[in-house]
């Protein structure tokens, strides 16, 4: 055993070294040849002045709509965390999920918070966001998905193959995920798909943010495709809440920026950044919260936009009494299997494998995650697509760097329960099959009962996240379908706050595609207009 230890050690020490050498190579974004955007923790150099559009939180929606909108536009993003770059804990897939084994209060780049259902989540506070620390796979939404929520099917397909042709790419299959492909096939989930980005019923192996040498590729990187002169990256600042400015004429609200604080604690000065105000109202910017499901609904809360009685709880002046804020939170609940029988010293596996069955219903992975920095178990877990429960999400306090409370009422529904049940008989005939009993050389003890009332007892106590939550500022309760928000004047939500369900296998891939989409849609407004507001040729 000693000696194994000292070979692991030996192997990631040498693999350490030659992804130093790769990222000398790879030092910033993916795109070659282009500028990057400037980033900077300096508030001064942001404080005061104004831009077209304000987006807030530079994530996995934020970062291409904000590139795409600087094509035409100035534009300042504000991300409550720092710089990917150059942190192996991000970059490196041997370092998978080791972001989420260290968090603290203000600066990691994996913030940890409990629901009040008890199950412990995590959510990204990183350039890029949880494209940062997620497990890389990528796996577009499905067309029925497309179809209900009403977007242009061919630019959704343009948006995602701009994506794709920047950050993803396909994977080379680890033997832990070939065990896992077969694994899904012994049981069942059938047809064998190949390689595929879409979302479709069977076997499949997707999408990878993680290139041939095992760089991570985060939604950050899509930064550089933009126009470098025309984007500002604040980092390590926090929104407190949004200014507005009262239409003497309707009483209507419009925003005219942020107030924003240093997420480091170090000081409680607040400071502010505005849009820019042309001479025709019509062609103005907006304030973007792509903050995600529990950052814009709180960013939301904390400048007055929502149920007023929750409002007047925190003692914060109602400017839209919107009620839906906070509403339609929700968690696809998951369980899953340790198929290995104690803790080993192994390279961690992202998922590169899904198996995707019942209807699009059931969506199973397999992956090796770390419990330590020098322990690793193999958990093949599943998730439930399509939940009925849902729950609710509140200010814990004013301070925007602290989470709220977020309670998504897992299982609640007698509906999901069963369907755990069936997910959980399902993930024992994996565990079980032949591909991966041999490559374990023994059957995992799955510890599964067989009556329904013991396998509804497992789910109870084993429900789990797929880090999936969405909700809180939804689409016609929030948002309409330009994602602007009801009643107010140059303010939107872009990011999975405004999805009633998770698209596709997982919904990075989609919310990537959203930034874009929405950015193309946002700069083809304001030429519109401007083009209808043009005096007339002499």
């Amino acid at each position: 055993m000693k000696l194994r230890h000292i070979l692991y050690r030996y192997v990631l020490f040498t693999a350490f070294l030659f992804l130093q050498l790769v990222r000398l190579s790879h030092s910033f974004p993916s795109t070659q040849g282009k500028n990057p955007p400037y980033l900077t923790s300096d508030v001064e150099d942001v404080s005061g002045k104004s831009f077209d559009y304000i987006v807030v939180g530079g994530g996995t929606a934020g970062c291409p709509l904000a590139a795409t909108l600087s094509e035409r536009f100035s534009v300042l993003v504000i991300e409550r965390g720092g710089s990917p770059y150059g942190n192996p804990m991000v970059s490196d897939k041997i370092y998978y999920g080791f972001p989420l084994l260290q968090s603290d209060e203000f600066s990691s780049v994996a913030q940890s918070f409990v629901s009040k259902d008890g199950v412990k989540n995590h959510r990204g506070r990183v350039l890029g966001g949880s494209s940062a620390i997620n497990g890389g796979i990528y796996s577009r939404a499905s067309y029925d998905f497309v179809k209900t929520v009403g977007w242009d099917e061919e630019l959704v397909k343009e948006a995602y193959e701009w994506v794709e042709s920047n950050i993803v790419f396909k994977p080379e299959l680890t033997i832990w995920q070939s065990v896992v492909e077969f694994g899904l096939l012994e049981a069942g989930i059938l047809p064998y798909n190949g390689f595929s980005m879409e979302h479709i019923e069977g076997t499949k192996i997707s999408g990878t943010l993680f290139d041939e040498y095992g760089i991570r590729h985060t939604s950050a990187d899509l930064l550089e495709t933009g126009n470098s002169e025309n984007i500002i990256v604040l980092l390590n600042a926090t929104v407190k809440n949004i200014i507005f400015h009262v239409n003497g004429k309707g009483n209507e609200s419009i925003v005219r920026g942020v107030r924003f604080i240093k997420s480091d604690g170090s000081t409680s000065q607040t400071y502010e950044a505005y849009l820019n105000q042309p001479e025709n109202s019509s062609s103005r910017g907006d304030v973007i919260l792509s903050a995600g499901a529990l950052g814009s609904p709180q960013i939301l809360l904390l400048s007055g936009i929502g149920p007023e009685k929750h409002l007047k709880n925190f003692g914060i002046p109602p400017v839209l009494n919107l009620k839906g804020v906070g509403k339609e939170m929700k968690d696809n609940p998951g369980i899953a299997l340790l198929v290995d029988t104690k803790p080993l010293y192994r390279f961690p596996d992202t998922p590169q494998v899904a198996g995707i069955t019942k209807d699009m219903k059931f969506i199973v992975e397999g992956g090796i995650i770390p419990i330590s920095f020098n322990a690793t178990r193999m958990p093949i877990a599943i998730k439930l697509a399509f939940p009925e429960s849902k729950g609710t999400l509140e200010l814990n306090s004013t301070d925007p760097r602290q989470n709220p409370a977020v309670e998504f009422h897992y299982l609640e529904k007698e509906k999901d329960l069963e369907e755990c049940t069936k997910m959980a008989q399902l993930l024992s005939k994996i565990a079980r099959s032949q591909s991966v009993v041999l490559f374990l050389g023994k059957e995992p003890q799955d510890n599964l009962m067989s009556s329904q009332d013991e396998l509804k007892n497992f789910c109870k106590k084993n429900v789990r996240t797929y880090y999936h939550y969405h909700g809180g500022s939804t689409v016609g309760s929030v948002v309409d379908d330009d994602y602007k928000v009801y009643g107010i004047k140059g303010l939107r939500v872009i990011d999975g706050s405004t999805f009633l369900e998770s698209p596709g296998t997982n919904p990075m891939a989609t919310l990537l595609m959203l930034g874009r989409y929405q950015g193309i849609k946002i700069v083809r407004e304001r030429e519109n207009t401007t083009v209808s507001c043009s005096p007339p040729p002499p």
